[in-house]
């Protein structure tokens, strides 16, 4: 048996007790040339406002800087969970901040937003301490982290909450979920069920022809979140004239799209590639 063989067994054994992506985080094999290089810094008061710091092992200074927002339902997760994936990210040659952020059922809407645009500001005022390049700042998620991304860049709201309206300058989501009215299942329902206007819940109510470059990529097998999710958001803001890219990515499925970042299954499809390459371009 190879050792990839071997590596792709014990993650099967251990997903059985916790997540496959949590797994990947635990055994699974990691990009050597990147690392962490700070964690636990705050942004806020809450244990769950904290935030780690990833960054090529060969960096130069004012790299390009990205803030990875994990998923979980709005109702779970944690960076400790997803080292791998901000690991790989650094690799391509970025100064990646992986960031906690609160949960249901400490919180609803809009607080894990909050966090987010917070969490993105405070990166911002850190990356030179750590060589990134706070003028060249591009925010990503996977799932519910896409959600919060695309809120943090399309809702002008939350950034000008925080006193940086213009920080962002590209983003990206994977998988996530940006129309999904009405609320019909659990984690919708806890997370957004009090929310006095749905609507403002939802990514493509914000779609804006002044929004900065985005990426879009989806697995044509994923029924967690549905591709239509994306295909919706890319036609919308398509319409207004906003620049936008999007793929979709044959026969995977909700986790596989985050799990590509992993060398373990990078030969499945070029994510990580397509998502480092629309960075380097927008913020070049």
């Amino acid at each position: 048996m190879t050792r990839r063989a071997v590596i792709a067994s014990a993650l099967a054994s251990l997903a059985a007790a916790c997540s496959p992506l949590a797994a990947l985080n635990a055994l699974g094999p990691r990009d050597r040339n990147a690392r962490r290089v700070a964690r636990d810094l705050p942004y806020g008061d809450d244990p769950r406002q904290r935030f780690d710091l990833y960054a090529p092992t060969n960096g130069n200074d004012a790299l390009a800087t990205l803030v990875f927002l994990y998923g979980g339902g709005w109702d779970s997760g944690s960076r400790a969970e997803y080292g791998w994936a901000a690991q790989a990210l650094a690799a391509q040659g970025f100064l990646v901040a992986l960031p906690d952020y609160r949960v249901v059922p400490q919180v609803r809407f809009p607080a894990f937003i909050e966090d987010a645009a917070a969490a993105t500001v405070r990166v911002a005022q850190v990356a030179r301490d750590h060589g990134g390049d706070p003028d060249r700042l591009g925010v990503l998620g996977h799932s519910a982290g896409a959600h919060l991304a695309m809120m943090i860049t399309l809702d002008r709201r939350y950034m000008a909450a925080v006193d940086r309206p213009d920080l962002i300058r590209a983003a990206a989501g994977l998988a996530g979920p940006y129309e999904f009215l009405p609320f019909n299942v659990p984690a919708s329902i806890n997370a957004f069920g009090r929310a006095p206007d749905p609507t403002l819940t939802q990514p493509v109510t914000f779609a804006r022809a002044d929004a900065p470059p985005i990426w879009l990529g989806h697995g044509t097998a994923d029924v967690v979140v549905h591709a239509e999710d994306t295909e919706i958001l890319r036609d919308r803001l398509r319409a207004l004239g906003a620049p936008v890219e999007a793929k979709l990515y044959a026969d995977l499925d909700h986790a596989d799209l985050i799990a590509t970042f992993s060398p373990l299954f990078r030969k499945k499809a070029p994510v990580l590639d397509d998502v480092a390459g629309f960075f380097r371009r927008t913020l070049a």
